[in-house]
């Protein structure tokens, strides 16, 4: 009775060893040895997309609304009633070590609310990066690039339009933030059906987005820096850390703990969003053993994130949004402002070629190839997308030139005009391939055999 002998897999050591069969001894054609951009990846990975795609869209309802209401208040005869709530201060103005939190409402939902859009968004992007599809550098390579052309592009752009006055180059980095949350409202809105590989690719694009977005906050708009706090801050995260890296999850540790660094990197002069990034890459992602339930950062993500969507950015959008333009003759004022107009060009024009032109440049330089089933149309179409910016976009406006500032009110205009033009057009173009999008869904969703997977997985699997 002969052995069964594993060949094993192309390359391998047995593999080398045994004689080559004459019909696989020519050459291997280069497309199979191409990496796929774009691909589905596992199906664990296109749940757990789904779901948060899911939450993210109802978010982006609530965002629109939010805005919405700001505007039509900010331009009604109660004008003042809605910047009266803007600027109401809550909180005690004396504390211990010198601290204080007598803050407007708009400055809580923009220092506090939005901590926690960004602790949420660290828990995303770590749980990608150490346990998700994005641990292969290949996979992890293609949102990376197109966050940093979908970054570097829409500053230059707006660079361009401003570079005549030195005060309004302060508001580079404007254009630069995708909104997945406004961005997936938009897909929900005109029905369309992406494939699971370009979902993933815009969530990822944009968690990686708000990464880069908090770090430039954090290094080139930081005008006073207290070091003193800022060394204070690291004592109780590094406790925050202890705790949860031993896998505790009592809210009555945790949540002070985080406050208390949350208030000491507040008063240290960075932006207090800050915090929320360091917390989030604090929380471990791999469970601890396999019959232990969720990991700790999958468990934060579900108690969180509906948070963080369903009021947090809503409300920051709310208080953010609302800005009068003093009807047609204003709005027009405010448009023709270089400032604007640079945003208005970046979001649309930069981010469509920044995060397309970082994946043509990609698939050119390295071994990779779009998805058998999508086009460079599609790329375009997400590319366009990318171009909703919104919340960051509007935090940095006003850290860039101040709340309530004329320039940070046409900060405002160029942020809601650009971003409409860019979901306009991103819908004429996805729209346009919907009938290949829904295609690809349904086989993405067919399950003959009944098990739960659908059926593409297990081929790629098998």
């Amino acid at each position: 009775m002969l052995a069964r002998v594993d060949t094993g897999a192309p390359g391998s050591l047995v593999g080398s060893l045994l004689p080559t069969p004459r019909l696989l001894r020519s050459p291997v054609p280069d497309t199979t040895l191409r990496h796929r951009l774009f691909g589905r990846g596992s199906f664990p990975e296109a749940t757990r997309i789904a779901e948060v795609l899911r939450a993210e869209t109802t978010g982006g309802v609530l965002l629109m609304i939010g805005a919405a209401v700001a505007l039509v208040w900010a331009n009604s005869p109660w004008a003042s009633s809605y910047a009266g709530l803007r600027d109401t201060v809550v909180g005690p103005s004396s504390l211990p070590l010198g601290l204080h939190l007598d803050l407007s409402l708009g400055t809580w939902a923009a220092d506090g609310l939005l901590a926690i859009f960004f602790f949420v968004a660290g828990l995303e992007l770590k749980r990608e990066f150490v346990a998700g599809d994005l641990r292969d550098p290949r996979r992890a390579a293609l949102p990376v690039a197109a966050a940093v052309g979908g970054m570097a592009v829409p500053a230059l752009v707006f660079v361009a339009w401003n570079a005549g006055s030195r005060a309004d180059l302060a508001g580079w980095a404007i254009p630069t933030a995708t909104d997945i949350a406004f961005a997936v409202a938009v897909l929900a809105v005109i029905s369309t059906h992406l494939p699971t590989g370009l979902r993933t690719f815009l969530l990822t694009l944009a968690i990686v987005d708000d990464l880069l977005a908090i770090t430039v906050i954090a290094f080139f708009y930081t005008d006073t820096l207290q070091l003193s706090y800022l060394a204070l801050a690291l004592v109780p995260l590094a406790a925050f850390t202890v705790l949860v890296q031993r896998r505790v999850r009592s809210w009555w540790l945790l949540l002070p703990l985080a406050a208390l660094t949350w208030v000491l990197v507040h008063e240290s002069g960075v932006h207090a969003t800050v915090a929320g990034v360091l917390l989030g890459f604090a929380v471990p992602v791999v469970r601890r053993a396999p019959g232990d339930g969720p990991g700790l950062a999958e468990h934060f993500e579900h108690v969180f994130r509906p948070l963080s969507a369903g009021f947090a950015v809503p409300v920051f959008a709310f208080f953010a949004a609302g800005v009068t333009v003093g009807g047609l003759s204003g709005f027009l004022d405010a448009l023709r402002d270089p400032i604007a107009i640079g945003i208005v060009c970046g979001l649309v024009v930069g981010k469509a070629v920044g995060i397309s032109g970082s994946t043509y440049l990609l698939a050119r330089f390295t071994r990779a190839d779009l998805d058998d089933d999508l086009s460079w149309v599609d790329v375009i179409g997400l590319s366009l997308l990318g171009g909703i910016g919104f919340t960051v976009s509007l935090l940095i406006g006003e850290l860039a030139f101040g709340a309530g500032t004329p320039q940070d009110d046409h900060v405002k205009v160029g942020v809601l005009c650009g971003s409409i033009v860019a979901a306009l057009l991103a819908t004429v173009v996805l729209r346009g391939r919907n009938r290949v999008y829904r295609r690809l869904c349904e086989e993405e969703a067919r399950d003959d055999d009944g098990d739960g997977v659908p059926d593409v997985y297990q081929r790629e699997r098998g």
